[in-house]
């Protein structure tokens, strides 16, 4: 049986741009349709890294960058972050895969100090894999005149990659910032590129978005 809870997760570098998948979409990401969101970047959900190395070190770096330039933008920032101490009512299925989830407690559900939210962010309550799962963060993009979503965050394989065909079954446009997501190893990271690429997103490496937003 497959142990609950999030795994350690050892060191692996970031892909580079020369790696990534060559998306099926043929979109373009444009500063006055997209949104940034920052995906469960949690006290909680970071802890299995180790903070000081790769990839959590570039990845925090990175999302922070794509936050100044976003706001500087003038482009609509969302997070998603869960509640801790979830009723097991709440949290359905997920607890048969990843347990009780965190708690309340200070060292588990605030957002890291340095990704904090800043005012006219919006933060939404995550309830499941994807950010639009019982959010309204689709009506929210909408009255913005929103159509595209670049995620960030963790993890690429669960989460991300979700939120991202989600965003794509509802007609709007995703992009993944590759070297601004983690997972639980390389192979997994490369292998939610490899997916996202393949069915509902363009992986892009934050330079690269830097540049065009």
């Amino acid at each position: 049986m497959i142990a609950k809870g999030l795994p350690t997760i050892p060191s692996y570098a970031l892909p580079a741009a020369t790696e990534l998948p060559a998306p099926r979409a043929p979109w373009v990401v444009q500063r006055n349709r997209a949104a940034l969101l920052v995906h469960d970047m949690q006290h909680y959900f970071v802890r299995p890294y180790a903070r000081d190395a790769e990839p959590m070190r570039t990845v925090v770096r990175n999302i922070a960058a794509l936050l100044r330039h976003g706001r500087s933008q003038g482009i609509p920032v969302f997070y998603t972050a869960q509640q801790g101490n979830q009723d097991r009512r709440d949290r359905g299925l997920q607890a048969d895969l990843w347990g009780p989830g965190m708690s309340a407690a200070p060292e588990h559900q605030p957002i890291l100090e340095e990704l904090a939210p800043a005012s006219g962010d919006l933060v939404l309550t995550k309830h499941r894999y994807s950010a639009f799962q019982r959010s309204n963060l689709e009506t929210l993009m909408r009255v913005r005149g929103r159509d595209q979503l670049v995620v960030c965050g963790i993890y690429a394989h669960i989460g991300c990659a979700l939120t991202a065909a989600d965003a794509f079954m509802r007609d709007i446009e995703p992009f993944f910032a590759a070297d601004a997501v983690a997972d639980f190893s390389r192979a997994k990271h490369m292998s939610a590129l490899d997916y996202v690429a393949g069915t509902c997103a363009v992986p892009m490496t934050t330079a690269q978005l830097l540049a065009v937003l």
